[in-house]
Formats: C-alpha cells, sequence, structure tokens
C-alpha cells in the first residue's frame, strides 16, 4: 500500500478513534498509542489485503 493510502486510511482511523476509545473504556480498557500500535500495524495489513482483493475484481 502506497504511502498516500496509508495516509487516507491513518484519517479514517482517526475520525472513528473517539467512538473506539469509548468502546474500551467502557470495557475498562485503557487505550494509549504505544499499545496501539501492533493494532495498527495489523489493520493496515488488513486494508491492504481488502485493497487488493476489490482491485483485482
Amino acid at each position: 500500500m502506497d504511502q498516500d493510502m496509508n495516509m487516507q486510511f491513518m484519517s479514517i482511523v482517526m475520525k472513528h478513534l473517539p467512538e473506539a476509545k469509548q468502546l474500551l473504556d467502557d470495557q475498562g480498557i485503557e487505550l494509549n498509542m504505544e499499545a496501539m500500535q501492533p493494532v495498527m500495524n495489523l489493520l493496515l495489513k488488513v486494508m491492504n489485503e481488502a485493497y487488493e482483493l476489490g482491485k483485482a475484481e
């Protein structure tokens, strides 16, 4: 995935981050960027595969 797409994805993530934080807060799970980095990397992989799948069709 190119850098521009990564930035667009991160923009989408940041738009929905307050909702995700609220869901985690409600479960008593603390959200911090250090803990989120591996999750963000995984989400980037998922988005890249989904993009490639859509591009192939």
